[in-house]
């Protein structure tokens, strides 16, 4: 079966990538059918790009709020903390720590914090929490103090002391 071409196109093109001069004989059931599947896989593509899009504005304004928060209920104005989100479990659990006393991170004690939920007037509800000694890696082994539901959660080592520090938490409104 021959393909009537367009003839200024011929040279540039193989013949069976060549633009028609006219439709072929028939329904064009094929040409419907291909057409509907890339619409339905570009409709894919765009939902899948604006659910991405949509999730990570969500969990960046969610690590702005867990910021504000450790901020607000420690009263320290630091920059430099570290936030760890709960990636295996998708949940909306983060644990922002920074240290007590002004210094680089991790040179002092530091204060962990266990923010869950939906964001309230910029910040997010603290149920928890537990301290770092200095230069320690965040690993249950070296958590202590732990409060709230970090003690109840298992936060901590099987040495972890549980202690209420002096009203460290928040709840939103």
């Amino acid at each position: 079966m021959s393909r009537p071409a367009v003839t200024d196109a011929s040279p540039r093109w193989p013949a069976w990538l060549a633009p028609l001069a006219s439709e072929r004989p028939g329904r064009g059931d094929l040409r419907r059918a291909e057409t509907t599947i890339l619409v339905l896989i570009g409709l894919f593509l765009l939902v899948a790009t604006i659910n991405d899009t949509v999730r990570k504005i969500d969990t960046n304004h969610r690590l702005i709020a867990d910021l504000h928060t450790w901020r607000t209920i420690t009263g320290h104005d630091y920059r430099n903390l570290s936030v760890e989100q709960d990636l295996k479990g998708y949940s909306t659990r983060e644990i922002v720590c920074g240290n007590t006393r002004p210094g680089p991170p991790g040179e002092h004690v530091q204060i962990c914090l266990v923010m869950t939920g939906p964001v309230v007037h910029g910040l997010r509800s603290t149920h928890g929490g537990y301290y770092l000694p200095p230069r320690a890696q965040d690993l249950p082994r070296n958590r202590y103090g732990c409060f709230g539901a970090a003690a109840s959660g298992g936060f901590c080592g099987p040495t972890g002391v549980t202690a209420k520090p002096k009203s460290l938490s928040y709840e939103g409104e």
